[in-house]
């Protein structure tokens, strides 16, 4: 028993063979190869051109909408909800995002 456990001691303490590193996988060493190459620089913009009527026409029906607000919040403040102001608020809400992508890149 006694020299059971002195054996078992000392193959614990004997260190693990050093196992043999493969061979990369296919797709690392291909991505390995790839990382090293020379990236293209971006291409530059060219100046945007902006819709001048379609501009316009969204600015003046996202004022129609913005202009109707007040008349609309006053009935929900009276216990009236307009059926079209949930149609209304997501209406200003899409020109308004739209209008920002226009105008700033």
């Amino acid at each position: 028993m006694r020299s059971l456990i002195s054996v078992l001691c000392f193959l614990l303490l004997i260190p693990k063979p050093v196992i043999p590193q493969h061979s990369k996988p296919a797709g690392i060493a291909a991505g390995d190869t790839l990382a090293n190459q020379q990236i293209e620089p971006p291409m530059k913009a060219g100046p945007r051109q902006i819709n001048i009527d379609q501009v316009n026409s969204e600015t003046q029906e996202l004022r129609r909408l913005a202009d109707a607000l007040p008349a609309q919040m006053d009935q929900v403040t009276k216990g009236q909800l307009p059926k079209d102001l949930g149609d209304n608020l997501k209406r200003i809400e899409k020109l308004a995002k739209h209008l920002h992508g226009e105008i700033i890149p």
